[in-house]
Protein backbone atom coordinates (compact mmCIF):
# COMPACT_ATOMS: atom_id res chain seq x y z
CA UNK A 1 0.00 0.00 0.00
CA UNK A 2 1.29 3.62 -0.41
CA UNK A 3 1.36 5.64 2.58
CA UNK A 4 1.59 9.51 1.49
CA UNK A 5 1.14 10.38 5.35
CA UNK A 6 4.15 9.39 6.36
CA UNK A 7 6.08 11.87 4.42
CA UNK A 8 7.94 14.19 6.23
CA UNK A 9 7.34 12.79 10.01
CA UNK A 10 10.16 11.98 12.36
CA UNK A 11 10.50 8.45 13.39
CA UNK A 12 12.66 6.06 15.96
CA UNK A 13 12.53 2.83 15.80
CA UNK A 14 14.06 0.47 18.75
CA UNK A 15 15.31 -3.27 17.50
CA UNK A 16 15.74 -1.89 14.27
CA UNK A 17 18.51 -4.25 13.45
CA UNK A 18 16.53 -7.02 12.22
CA UNK A 19 12.99 -8.56 12.13
CA UNK A 20 10.14 -6.02 12.90
CA UNK A 21 12.40 -3.47 13.59
CA UNK A 22 13.84 -4.04 10.10
CA UNK A 23 10.99 -3.75 7.74
CA UNK A 24 9.46 -1.29 10.03
CA UNK A 25 12.15 0.99 9.55
CA UNK A 26 12.49 0.50 5.45
CA UNK A 27 8.72 0.74 4.80
CA UNK A 28 8.41 4.48 6.68
CA UNK A 29 12.15 5.22 4.75
CA UNK A 30 10.19 4.47 1.89
CA UNK A 31 7.46 6.52 2.04
CA UNK A 32 9.44 9.48 2.74
CA UNK A 33 9.45 9.49 6.60
CA UNK A 34 12.83 10.79 8.28
CA UNK A 35 14.09 7.01 10.45
CA UNK A 36 16.41 6.88 13.59
CA UNK A 37 17.82 3.10 13.70
CA UNK A 38 17.98 2.22 17.43
CA UNK A 39 19.75 -1.46 18.64
CA UNK A 40 22.68 -2.59 19.81
CA UNK A 41 24.41 -4.19 16.67
CA UNK A 42 26.17 -1.35 14.84
CA UNK A 43 27.08 -3.54 11.92
CA UNK A 44 23.69 -4.19 11.30
CA UNK A 45 22.76 -0.70 11.90
CA UNK A 46 25.50 1.20 9.57
CA UNK A 47 24.22 -1.69 6.83
CA UNK A 48 20.29 -1.13 7.18
CA UNK A 49 21.03 2.59 7.35
CA UNK A 50 23.45 2.86 4.13
CA UNK A 51 20.78 0.58 2.26
CA UNK A 52 18.06 2.94 2.84
CA UNK A 53 20.20 6.03 1.67
CA UNK A 54 21.28 4.29 -1.28
CA UNK A 55 17.29 4.06 -2.10
CA UNK A 56 16.60 7.30 -1.42
CA UNK A 57 15.40 7.74 2.30
CA UNK A 58 16.92 9.13 5.17
CA UNK A 59 18.04 7.61 7.90
CA UNK A 60 19.94 7.54 11.21
CA UNK A 61 22.26 4.96 12.53
CA UNK A 62 22.07 5.14 16.65
CA UNK A 63 24.12 2.01 18.70
CA UNK A 64 21.48 2.20 21.71
CA UNK A 65 21.16 -0.57 24.45
CA UNK A 66 17.23 0.22 25.78
CA UNK A 67 18.69 -1.81 29.53
CA UNK A 68 20.94 1.16 30.22
CA UNK A 69 19.33 4.19 30.56
CA UNK A 70 22.57 6.44 29.85
CA UNK A 71 22.81 4.56 26.63
CA UNK A 72 19.02 5.73 26.25
CA UNK A 73 19.71 8.89 26.84
CA UNK A 74 22.82 9.65 24.82
CA UNK A 75 20.52 8.09 21.86
CA UNK A 76 17.75 10.96 22.52
CA UNK A 77 20.85 13.09 22.10
CA UNK A 78 21.94 11.91 19.06
CA UNK A 79 18.39 12.10 17.92
CA UNK A 80 17.82 15.56 18.26
CA UNK A 81 20.91 16.74 17.14
CA UNK A 82 20.51 14.71 13.86
CA UNK A 83 16.60 15.47 13.16
CA UNK A 84 14.80 17.58 15.97
CA UNK A 85 11.77 16.80 17.51
CA UNK A 86 10.04 13.33 17.09
CA UNK A 87 7.00 12.55 15.84
CA UNK A 88 6.69 8.74 15.42
CA UNK A 89 8.05 6.18 18.11
CA UNK A 90 7.46 2.39 17.53
CA UNK A 91 8.83 0.54 20.46
CA UNK A 92 9.68 -2.71 19.34
CA UNK A 93 12.68 -4.13 21.00
CA UNK A 94 12.39 -7.07 22.80
CA UNK A 95 13.58 -10.97 23.71
CA UNK A 96 11.90 -13.95 23.88
CA UNK A 97 13.95 -16.40 26.94
CA UNK A 98 11.20 -19.34 27.07
CA UNK A 99 11.94 -22.42 30.01
CA UNK A 100 9.94 -23.97 32.92
CA UNK A 101 9.34 -21.55 35.70
CA UNK A 102 10.27 -24.12 38.13
CA UNK A 103 14.28 -23.80 35.86
CA UNK A 104 14.62 -20.66 37.88
CA UNK A 105 16.04 -18.79 35.26
CA UNK A 106 16.47 -15.86 36.98
CA UNK A 107 18.84 -14.22 34.14
CA UNK A 108 16.40 -14.71 31.89
CA UNK A 109 13.55 -13.28 33.22
CA UNK A 110 15.69 -10.32 34.65
CA UNK A 111 16.85 -9.72 31.17
CA UNK A 112 13.05 -9.90 29.65
CA UNK A 113 11.97 -7.14 32.15
CA UNK A 114 14.58 -5.46 31.46
CA UNK A 115 14.00 -4.97 27.82
CA UNK A 116 10.39 -5.86 27.32
CA UNK A 117 9.12 -3.81 29.59
CA UNK A 118 11.46 -1.53 31.66
CA UNK A 119 13.50 -0.70 28.53
CA UNK A 120 10.06 0.37 26.75
CA UNK A 121 9.26 2.26 29.33
CA UNK A 122 12.60 3.87 29.21
CA UNK A 123 11.83 5.24 25.23
CA UNK A 124 8.35 6.20 26.25
CA UNK A 125 9.59 8.41 28.86
CA UNK A 126 12.77 9.45 26.47
CA UNK A 127 10.70 10.36 23.47
CA UNK A 128 7.04 11.41 25.23
CA UNK A 129 8.01 15.39 25.39
CA UNK A 130 8.82 15.12 21.74
CA UNK A 131 5.36 13.64 21.73
CA UNK A 132 3.33 15.86 23.52
CA UNK A 133 5.02 19.00 21.76
CA UNK A 134 4.28 17.79 18.33
CA UNK A 135 0.81 16.98 19.00
CA UNK A 136 0.45 20.43 21.05
CA UNK A 137 1.63 22.06 17.41
CA UNK A 138 -1.03 20.02 15.37
CA UNK A 139 1.00 18.10 13.74
CA UNK A 140 0.32 13.80 14.11
CA UNK A 141 1.90 12.03 17.29
CA UNK A 142 2.69 7.89 17.52
CA UNK A 143 4.06 5.94 20.04
CA UNK A 144 3.19 2.16 18.74
CA UNK A 145 4.61 -0.29 20.94
CA UNK A 146 4.85 -3.99 19.77
CA UNK A 147 3.32 -6.88 22.49
CA UNK A 148 2.44 -10.33 21.33
CA UNK A 149 -0.22 -12.47 21.25
CA UNK A 150 1.36 -14.00 24.38
CA UNK A 151 -0.14 -11.49 26.21
CA UNK A 152 -3.27 -13.18 26.16
CA UNK A 153 -2.76 -16.75 24.57
CA UNK A 154 -1.46 -19.18 27.26
CA UNK A 155 1.96 -20.91 25.85
CA UNK A 156 3.80 -23.77 28.66
CA UNK A 157 7.26 -22.61 29.44
CA UNK A 158 6.41 -18.94 28.05
CA UNK A 159 5.16 -17.30 31.84
CA UNK A 160 7.81 -15.13 31.71
CA UNK A 161 7.97 -13.52 28.22
CA UNK A 162 4.09 -13.82 28.37
CA UNK A 163 4.14 -11.41 31.45
CA UNK A 164 6.00 -8.98 30.21
CA UNK A 165 4.00 -8.85 26.71
CA UNK A 166 1.19 -8.29 28.69
CA UNK A 167 2.45 -5.71 30.57
CA UNK A 168 3.11 -3.77 27.55
CA UNK A 169 -0.29 -4.39 26.74
CA UNK A 170 -1.84 -3.20 29.59
CA UNK A 171 0.96 -0.28 29.91
CA UNK A 172 -0.23 0.81 26.65
CA UNK A 173 -3.87 1.14 27.34
CA UNK A 174 -3.04 3.46 30.26
CA UNK A 175 -1.19 5.38 28.45
CA UNK A 176 -3.95 6.35 25.79
CA UNK A 177 -5.77 7.31 29.31
CA UNK A 178 -2.69 9.77 29.90
CA UNK A 179 -1.87 10.52 26.26
CA UNK A 180 -5.16 10.81 24.35
CA UNK A 181 -6.46 13.79 25.74
CA UNK A 182 -3.12 15.57 24.11
CA UNK A 183 -3.87 14.10 20.73
CA UNK A 184 -1.07 11.48 21.02
CA UNK A 185 -2.16 8.20 19.47
CA UNK A 186 -1.22 5.17 21.36
CA UNK A 187 -1.31 1.91 19.42
CA UNK A 188 -0.51 -1.88 20.58
CA UNK A 189 0.32 -4.45 17.97
CA UNK A 190 0.07 -8.08 18.99
CA UNK A 191 1.51 -10.02 16.21
CA UNK A 192 1.13 -14.07 16.00
CA UNK A 193 3.74 -16.74 15.03
CA UNK A 194 5.64 -14.38 12.80
CA UNK A 195 9.16 -15.49 10.91
CA UNK A 196 11.86 -13.21 12.90
CA UNK A 197 15.40 -13.80 14.59
CA UNK A 198 13.51 -13.83 18.12
CA UNK A 199 13.20 -17.55 18.09
CA UNK A 200 16.69 -17.90 17.63
CA UNK A 201 17.48 -17.02 21.12
CA UNK A 202 15.55 -20.16 22.62
CA UNK A 203 18.51 -22.74 24.26
CA UNK A 204 16.19 -25.18 24.96
CA UNK A 205 16.01 -27.95 22.53
CA UNK A 206 12.75 -29.20 23.44
CA UNK A 207 10.83 -25.67 23.21
CA UNK A 208 13.11 -24.77 20.08
CA UNK A 209 12.16 -27.73 18.22
CA UNK A 210 8.48 -27.25 19.27
CA UNK A 211 8.87 -23.71 17.78
CA UNK A 212 10.02 -25.33 14.87
CA UNK A 213 7.47 -27.71 14.61
CA UNK A 214 4.93 -24.70 14.69
CA UNK A 215 6.50 -23.14 11.67
CA UNK A 216 6.47 -26.31 9.57
CA UNK A 217 2.88 -26.72 10.35
CA UNK A 218 1.77 -22.94 9.82
CA UNK A 219 3.10 -20.09 7.38
CA UNK A 220 3.61 -17.44 9.82
CA UNK A 221 3.88 -13.87 8.69
CA UNK A 222 6.89 -11.87 7.82
CA UNK A 223 8.63 -9.01 9.11
CA UNK A 224 7.02 -6.90 6.21
CA UNK A 225 3.47 -8.14 6.89
CA UNK A 226 3.49 -6.52 10.29
CA UNK A 227 5.55 -3.36 9.20
CA UNK A 228 2.65 -2.68 6.79
CA UNK A 229 0.27 -3.05 9.88
CA UNK A 230 2.41 -0.57 11.72
CA UNK A 231 2.51 1.78 8.71
CA UNK A 232 -1.05 1.74 7.82
CA UNK A 233 -1.81 2.61 11.64
CA UNK A 234 0.03 5.84 12.04
CA UNK A 235 -1.24 6.99 8.67
CA UNK A 236 -4.39 7.61 9.45
CA UNK A 237 -6.21 10.61 9.99
CA UNK A 238 -4.27 12.41 13.47
CA UNK A 239 -8.28 11.96 14.71
CA UNK A 240 -8.54 7.98 14.00
CA UNK A 241 -6.63 5.87 16.66
CA UNK A 242 -6.53 2.33 15.96
CA UNK A 243 -5.54 1.33 19.42
CA UNK A 244 -5.09 -2.61 19.20
CA UNK A 245 -4.32 -4.52 16.05
CA UNK A 246 -3.67 -8.61 16.78
CA UNK A 247 -2.61 -10.30 13.49
CA UNK A 248 -2.34 -13.96 13.09
CA UNK A 249 -1.27 -16.27 10.52
CA UNK A 250 -4.61 -17.28 8.48
CA UNK A 251 -4.04 -21.35 10.19
CA UNK A 252 -3.25 -19.55 13.66
CA UNK A 253 -6.21 -17.68 13.81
Amino acid sequence: MNYPALAERTAVVTGAASGIGAATARLLAAHGARVALLARRTDRLDGLAAELAAAGGQALAVTADITDPASVDAAVKAVHEAYGQVDLVVNNAGVMLPNPLADGRIDEWTRMIDTNLTGALRVIRAFTPDLTAAAADGRTADLVNVSSIASHVLFPDYAVYGATKAAVTQLSAALRTELGPRDVRVSNIEPGLTDTELGGHIDNPVLREQLGGMFNAIPALTSEDIADVISYTVSRPRHVNLRQSIILPTRQA
